[in-house]
């Protein structure tokens, strides 16, 4: 084999490289491993690979409605009863900044060069170093395991269809929301901002006067991540099998924001309007564990609002989003270890796909992991649920943080070799967003169980599931580091920014977009 510099340099100037078709794939993982040698395991005949079958519509919907689950649309009604209206819409204004910063950063890196087997971990270790396997596996299952996960054939065409009902439900609730703001209700209760004024926007948490304030909006903001984790890696891991990623994960990426602002921030302030916080069948739910549509605030102000039958229709849209997001998450954790299994970092096995190109031993092991959700169904159902929301949400904190700082790394790689001007997708306001969402997500992450530390509140249950990811990302890590004898990062002249590039330049080049006929052909290709 070529050294590393000989192939970065054969690379850049398009000649092939001897070994590239057949050569085989590590079989354990190695730590000198680079993005060349990855190609050398995509190639191998015996495992075939994935094949990019998602279309513009397909990635374009699962980048608006993905990861929209039971976060929002059960989630809220116990934030809500904590803290008030007034918290919870400000935690998911912040939140939704934050994971755009996050969602813009992996839409430049991933649009740069949108490899077969395109994951986090991918690019990490590509641009940072070699990621310890344990880390990623932590992290995925934490996220797999914490919602339900239901596996269907056609991933693209039903999480389109699924994340359509979605979006129609979504935008009927706000007009909803509108309609009883205004007293357009059975009724004819004009609610404004009423549960604002009575029982007030803050509930003080854990002190009284500004400082409970404070503490009830920080609270929420900790509380919120958990409807929001996975939404913009889940377009990453799409790269890999999306038709022309040059033009679509952009096009996603930029569509995104419109997500965010829609299904969250006015999604958490329609919540605010049409249920008080301290209303009796919301706390009943909550008081009692309840998990299901039945805890959903958008229920509970549909019923008091006397509109008859929609409480149903609304509890049927909480199942398919649940259903989705279960769908949503098997794809990333499927794809993810598929990913690690072609960077060496898992058995070569997951890398077998079918002639479809389907991971199907990804799959079915992802899939496996779903059976923990049973444990749902026992005496101590809340409190499974409880560990599962607070382990997943910090889980993404630390993905995310690590996100950002491969970023950076992408960024110095690319400075340093003379082609940053070269990227096919500019984020806004960049290095300066990435490093204020970094230092926010790390003072989230450390700050996250503030509230076991105040007199009488500690328990070595709540302590441990605001804070046991910490120490096991931290302890993989460093053993990683001493065991590998591997630098905390690459350096930029020895970060591979060629491997890749040239497939990415013929595939764009090749691309042909469609030209819209009419004025409604327009529209749909704006919006997929």
């Amino acid at each position: 084999m070529l050294d590393h510099e000989e192939k970065l340099s054969k690379v850049a100037t398009g000649h092939e490289i001897d070994g590239l078709e057949d050569g085989p794939g590590p079989e354990k993982y190695d730590p000198n491993l680079n993005e060349l040698d990855v190609v050398d395991s995509v190639g191998d005949e015996k495992y075939g690979q994935t094949t990019r079958g998602l279309k513009s519509r397909h990635i374009q919907l699962i980048a608006i409605g993905g990861c929209i689950g039971t976060g929002l649309f059960v989630g809220t009604g116990a934030t809500l009863s904590t803290v008030g209206p007034a918290p919870l819409f400000m935690s998911f204004c912040v939140i939704s900044i934050l994971v755009w910063i996050v969602m813009q950063d992996l839409a430049e890196i991933t649009t740069y060069t949108p490899a077969t087997g395109s994951s986090v971990p991918f690019y990490v270790n590509r641009y940072v170093e070699p990621m310890p396997v344990a880390v990623w596996i932590t992290i995925i299952l934490l996220v797999i395991v914490g919602l339900n996960i239901f596996v269907v054939s056609w991933y693209g065409e039903s999480e389109f269809w699924f994340a359509s009902i979605k979006i129609i439900a979504i935008l009927g609730l706000i007009i909803l929301g509108n309609v009883l703001f205004f007293g357009g209700g059975p009724n004819h209760d004009r609610l404004g901002f009423r549960y604002w004024q009575r029982p007030g926007a803050f509930i003080p948490f854990a002190a009284p006067g500004d400082t409970g304030k404070f503490l009830a909006f920080w609270t929420s903001l900790v509380r919120s991540g958990f409807a929001f984790v996975l939404s913009p890696e889940l377009i990453v891991i799409a790269a890999g099998e999306t038709e022309a990623p040059r033009r679509n994960i952009p096009k996603a990426s930029s569509r995104f924001i419109y997500r965010l602002i829609v299904f969250y921030v006015l999604g958490s302030l329609v919540i605010s309007v049409i249920v008080s916080s301290d209303d009796s069948l919301l706390l009943q739910a909550v008081n009692s564990g309840q998990k299901d549509a039945g805890a959903s605030p958008f229920v509970v102000g549909i019923k008091r609002a006397g509109i008859k039958a929609l409480d149903h229709i609304i509890n049927g849209v909480i199942l398919t989003s649940a259903w989705s997001a279960g769908n949503s998450f098997c794809y990333a954790g499927s794809r993810s270890l598929y990913s690690l299994a072609l960077t060496g970092q898992a058995p070569k096995i997951f890398r077998t796909c079918n002639k479809q190109g389907v991971p199907y031993l990804a799959v079915a092991v992802t899939a496996l992991l779903a059976c923990l959700v049973y444990l749902s169904v026992s005496s101590g159902s809340a409190t499974v649920f409880t560990w599962f929301v607070n382990l997943t949400t910090i889980s993404g904190y630390v993905a995310w943080i690590v996100v950002l700082i491969t970023y950076l790394r992408f960024r110095s790689g690319l400075e340093y070799n003379g082609i940053f001007g070269q990227r096919p997708y500019k984020s806004p306001g960049q290095p300066y967003t990435t490093y204020a969402a970094l230092s926010f997500f790390i003072v989230l992450t450390l700050t996250n169980g503030f509230q076991v530390f105040f007199p009488g509140k500690f328990t070595a249950s709540s302590f441990l599931a605001a804070y046991i990811t910490l120490p096991i990302f931290i302890v993989l890590y460093i053993g990683h580091k001493l065991w590998f004898r591997t630098p905390i990062f690459y350096p930029a002249s020895k970060i591979d920014v060629w491997a890749g590039k040239e497939e990415a330049d013929r595939l764009e080049e090749r691309d042909v977009p469609p030209i819209a006929r009419n004025v409604w052909e327009k529209i749909w290709f704006w919006i997929a």
